[in-house]
């Protein structure tokens, strides 16, 4: 969230934010705060000045009583006051609360350089990558392909889960596999600290971390405890040092977070509603850094890189946009989106999502860094997805597909993958595996 001393000293700002996204309601909310902070702050100097009254009071009675004078008119201003002090902390209570909603839901102030729209259509083309695959052959839907290759099953996980899950079986279990390995062996060859979080947070560890929207469309509360699924490892990674100070020579703090990642929000658009796009459970490998304010724009150009650098080298061609302020949600400061290209669709898709947060999530984490000069400072977060393997996957099932119905394995993963160069096709065997089988035959007649 935006510190209330930000908003103080910057409310234009604030305002014109909310503007650019089409917040409307939320503009007044800004001059909402503000009245309950300036109520909150009289009170808050009430109160300091009644403790400090209690205190001196204190002083004055053990005065009188080495003086041998009476402090019964002391005793009893004394007894007042601690009464007046609890009343006033109640009220000073109720004010923070009434501040904090607000707080928690005012959008974080937008970078500059975000363009300005109103929903996913107007977000800006930053650049293409990539040759687009062209078929001789009409492309089969991908969940058709995959349960005629018998490496999915959908109808039986419908039946023990619902929609939106599913089996993976033999070479698409591999792929999914393979897919997490390269992408971590990438990242932690460039300095990030694999992490293996819970795959469950309480609720106030998802509050510092996520739009509190998402209790409600997106995240999955476990029954009865103060537990809901984590819908990325964003969040637990993002939660880490909650309530910590560290220490600005361990900044920047790169991870590479890979989970499952849980989700009751899905969709039902598209070419095909079957499948693996759109699931309630999938595996991701997630980029994360803590890092000092001024390295954190520098550090979303390397996030950036880092995925197109990988979608390169998996050889799927994909655009990057610009997230538009209609479309960008509220913790996010700036986001681009990288977007594989669908050609059963013929389209583009969003496949990862690279967000500087700046101080948004620190604040509301309360997550500090001890700078040189003694002072303390929010860190800025920034998360970046690596892989998500479900809908990568699709992307390599429909641009490796086969007239055959094989698909053929991108070269980086197929050291992943038993040395297999197809999904669907029987391996050759090599004149190498041809002569050995021989010559153990004639070992066997002699």
């Amino acid at each position: 969230m935006l510190s209330i001393r930000f908003i103080r000293e910057n409310a234009d700002v604030v305002k014109k934010s909310l503007k650019q996204r089409k917040d409307i309601e939320k503009i007044n909310w800004v001059d909402e705060v503000l009245a309950i902070d300036e109520k909150w702050l009289s009170l808050k100097q009430e109160v300091d000045e009644l403790r400090r009254r209690r205190n001196e009071i204190a002083q004055e009675i053990n005065s009188l009583k080495k003086e041998g004078k009476d402090t019964s008119k002391k005793i009893k201003e004394a007894k007042d006051v601690p009464g007046k002090i609890k009343t006033s902390e109640e009220e000073l209570e109720k004010l923070e609360e009434k501040r904090k909603y607000f707080l928690m839901r005012i959008p974080n102030v937008l970078h500059e350089s975000v363009p300005y729209g109103k929903d996913d259509s107007e977000n800006v083309e930053v650049k293409k990558v990539g040759k687009m695959p062209k078929f001789s052959f009409e492309l089969k839907a991908h969940g058709e392909l995959v349960e005629g290759l018998g490496i999915a099953d959908f109808k039986r996980a419908t039946k023990i889960a619902g929609s939106g899950f599913n089996y993976l079986k033999g070479e698409l279990v591999l792929l999914d596999i393979a897919l997490q390995r390269f992408a971590i062996d990438f990242l932690v060859k460039k300095g990030y600290t694999l992490v293996y979080p819970p795959f469950m947070m309480n609720r106030k560890s998802c509050e510092g971390v996520t739009d509190l929207a998402d209790f409600e469309n997106v995240m999955y509360k476990v029954e009865d405890e103060d537990l809901y699924m984590i819908a990325t490892s964003e969040h637990p990674m993002g939660a880490m040092f909650m309530d910590e100070v560290i220490d600005e020579k361990d900044l920047p703090l790169k991870f590479c977070g890979l989970s499952a990642c849980f989700r009751k929000e899905i969709g039902s658009h598209g070419v095909d509603t079957r499948g693996l796009f759109r699931m309630h459970q999938f595996n991701k490998v997630e980029q994360f850094i803590f890092c000092k304010p001024e390295d954190s724009w520098k550090l979303h150009e390397e996030l950036q890189k880092n995925s197109e650098v990988m979608f390169k080298e998996l050889g799927i061609p994909f655009r990057v946009v610009n997230i538009c302020t209609g479309d960008i949600g509220i913790v996010a400061a700036k986001k681009f989106d990288i977007e594989a290209w669908f050609p059963r669709s013929k389209e583009y898709k969003e496949v990862g999502s690279n967000s500087n947060c700046t101080s948004y999530q620190a604040i509301r984490l309360n997550i500090r860094y001890d700078k040189k000069d003694g002072e303390r400072n929010y860190v800025h977060t920034l998360n970046n997805t690596g892989i998500a393997t479900s809908r990568v996957m699709v992307a390599i099932l429909e641009n490796y597909q086969q007239k055959d119905g094989s698909v053929k394995i991108p070269k980086v993963l197929q050291k992943y993958m038993y040395s297999k160069k197809f999904i669907g096709k029987p391996e050759k065997k090599t004149k190498k595996t041809y002569k050995k089988k021989k010559l153990s035959k004639k070992r066997k007649k002699r």
